[in-house]
């Protein structure tokens, strides 16, 4: 999907990865881009709505959804990252509220118009995903979680047109990776890389140069070939998530 012309939604964007994408969206030719953040965000360009977003309140989604009339892509990327090691109960489940519930909550009250649109949903997770790094263990089931919710509405949606991508992130040079003392892509080349992926209509987008280093290993493997396989038992008639 190429998004000139396109109504974007970003959540998360008043920093980091998040607010790249509000730039590369504009960059593209984007007719509107609704910009999510729980805080304030100052954008000069006309094109900018801010949303106040706060993906784990469901009064905050249901007003966004009000002032949205049309939209094409959902980009879930707000995240939250913890330091931890499993033995406190609360940070695992405030990774679960954001990162996979919050998520969820969103994409299911933007169904409708993007059903309407044909549009896609980009669900921004990371390498964590799919093998644990147990220095944050509750930021990586969190992202487990989504990637395996992400692979279920791709298979439920796609008879209603809409096309579901898990976006694999490596490590970015942002605020949450601050602590890790290793090779970092920018949050502007990163965007880039996923609005590549997304005009290609790549299913699992790797946009920076530690996760292509992986990506056709992951797409020729037996796990995405699995995924495939199990994909094929969703009836036509059961895709109708509200």
């Amino acid at each position: 999907m190429n998004i000139a012309n396109k109504t974007v939604l970003i959540t998360g964007a008043n920093r980091g990865i998040g607010r790249a994408l509000v730039n590369e969206a504009l960059r593209r030719g984007a007719k509107r881009v609704y910009a999510g953040t729980r805080g304030a965000l100052q954008n000069a360009d006309k094109r900018v709505t801010p949303l106040t977003l706060d993906v784990t309140n469901v009064s905050q989604i249901q007003r966004a959804v009000e002032e949205v009339d049309t939209l094409d892509v959902l980009i879930n990327n707000a995240g939250v990252a913890i330091y931890d090691d499993l033995t406190n109960l609360e940070v695992i489940e405030r990774h679960l509220e954001v990162n996979f519930l919050g998520m969820l909550k969103v994409t299911h009250a933007f169904l409708p118009l993007l059903r309407r649109s044909k549009g896609a949903i980009l669900n921004n997770l990371s390498l964590v995903a799919l093998a644990a790094l147990p220095v944050i263990p509750a930021y990586s089931i969190s992202k487990a979680a989504a990637f395996n919710m992400t692979q279920s509405l791709r298979a439920l949606l796609a008879v209603q047109g809409i096309t579901v991508h898990a976006v694999v992130i490596g490590p970015v040079d942002t605020d949450m990776n601050r602590g890790f003392e290793i090779p970092k892509a920018s949050t502007e080349s990163t965007a880039l890389g996923i609005f590549d992926g997304l005009e290609k209509g790549e299913e699992d987008i790797f946009p920076d140069p530690v996760s292509q280093s992986i990506a056709e290993g992951w797409r020729n493997g037996a796990v995405k070939a699995l995924e495939r396989q199990f994909a094929a038992f969703v009836p036509t008639s059961a895709a109708t998530l509200a």
